[in-house]
């Protein structure tokens, strides 16, 4: 069920850029909080890696975000100093990453759904927004493929590692609902050449989760009551606490450059 329609904001192109924007810089803080603590070597330079992929995203399209709202903030700007009310992500991309089974399952479920959005957006009529995703959309392919197969190897491996896996699954399960809602921000952008297919979307994600929860013999959780509001900057206390985290240089020494 789509969320309640919300009332025009200003710049809805704005706006929608930073719902993108938003989504992979708190989704690339959260995977670098893994740096120096992965499991193996190996992994924790992937995860790096994702998170530099992840931020570098972010970073193009508050960029874009900056331009289009006109009020003289850069990249820098939106992410550094907004508070957490100011913040458009999803609530499934802030939740705090738990043991490894919640990060690998929180990938899994957003990179699914980043690669089908991002392979719409690449074929806007907006040529900024595209060239973007077209970028963004190669790599999010291999954070797919790297997310997805730590996911088959966790469900179906171990009884420990399969039990945290479906426990995971279970707890986060219910902020996918969101990714797919649409609102008064997608229809004023759909009017600028902006054109996603939520239901399109949401049908080829469901067919890609449930293979790969089929191939980690997981159980996909029922669809029921589902978290929203990040979209709204209605967001848990968790994202509060990685914001002061994540500003406090910034916030420190304003204006600072080196």
């Amino acid at each position: 069920m789509a969320a309640p329609r919300q009332h025009p904001v200003a710049n809805p192109l704005a706006e929608y850029l930073l719902r993108l924007g938003d989504d992979r810089l708190v989704l690339g803080h959260r995977v670098s909080e893994w740096c120096g603590h992965g499991p193996i070597l190996e992994e924790d330079i992937a995860l790096s890696n994702i998170a530099l992929d992840l931020i570098g995203h972010a970073q193009s399209i508050l960029a874009l975000a900056g331009t289009v709202e006109g009020q003289g903030r850069d990249e820098d700007a939106l992410a550094y100093f907004r508070d957490g009310t100011a913040f458009r992500n999803a609530l499934l991309v802030e939740q705090p990453n738990g043991d490894f089974a919640v990060t690998m399952v929180r990938q899994f479920l957003f990179d699914a759904y980043s690669v089908l959005l991002w392979d719409q957006l690449s074929r806007c009529a907006h040529a900024p927004l595209a060239a973007i995703a077209a970028k963004s959309l190669k790599e999010d392919r291999y954070h797919l493929r790297h997310s997805s197969e730590w996911v088959v190897r966790l469900g179906d491996g171990t009884d420990e590692s399969h039990a945290r896996t479906q426990a995971a699954l279970d707890a986060l399960w219910r902020f996918t609902g969101e990714l797919f809602d649409r609102d008064a921000v997608d229809d004023a952008v759909a009017q600028q050449g902006i054109v996603v297919d939520h239901a399109a979307i949401r049908a080829l994600w469901d067919t890609l989760v449930n293979g790969v929860l089929q191939r980690a013999t997981l159980t996909r959780p029922a669809d029921g009551g589902m978290r929203r509001g990040g979209r709204q900057g209605r967001h848990g206390e968790a994202l509060g606490h990685m914001l002061a985290t994540m500003q406090s240089v910034a916030r420190a020494h304003p204006g600072a450059t080196w």
